[in-house]
């Protein structure tokens, strides 16, 4: 399985808001920090906000910060946040796509199996077991 640079970028994210977790962290400065792209990092961010894993606010002193502890965060439910609209096959989506191998294929059952295995995996860890400390940049 490939993550896409969206969830790749929104673990990196999460994983330096997890190295300080009381901090109230501005997505220029996680951009900079991380050498990604802030407009990017936005987009990622409000996808996690309307989750309810971080919490914004604007203006001075505005920022993102964790929502909860980092180890109540694990890591499958955000790479399964994240990486809902990819699904791992076509017949995997919400809708199934079409496939001109359905009612007959045994592997979509197998892929679905392996799937939750790598959730389940995931989810043996937390952003606390990940977290990522500031840079000295």
């Amino acid at each position: 399985m490939r993550l896409t640079s969206y969830t790749d970028y929104g673990l990196r994210m999460l994983m330096r808001m997890a190295g300080a977790p009381d901090a109230v962290l501005s997505t220029s400065d996680l951009a900079k920090e991380l050498g990604l792209s802030r407009n990017h990092l936005t987009k990622i961010m409000q996808h996690l906000a309307r989750a309810g894993l971080v919490q914004t606010r604007r203006g001075g002193g505005g920022g993102a910060a964790l929502a909860r502890r980092p180890d109540q965060i694990r890591l499958g439910e955000v790479v399964a946040l994240l990486e809902e609209r990819h699904a791992l096959v076509e017949c995997l989506a919400p809708g199934g796509g079409c496939c001109s191998l359905d009612g007959r294929c045994r592997l979509k059952a197998r892929l679905r199996t392996a799937e939750a295995a790598f959730y389940a995996a995931l989810n043996t860890a937390t952003l606390a077991d990940v977290a990522l400390p500031g840079s000295d940049c």
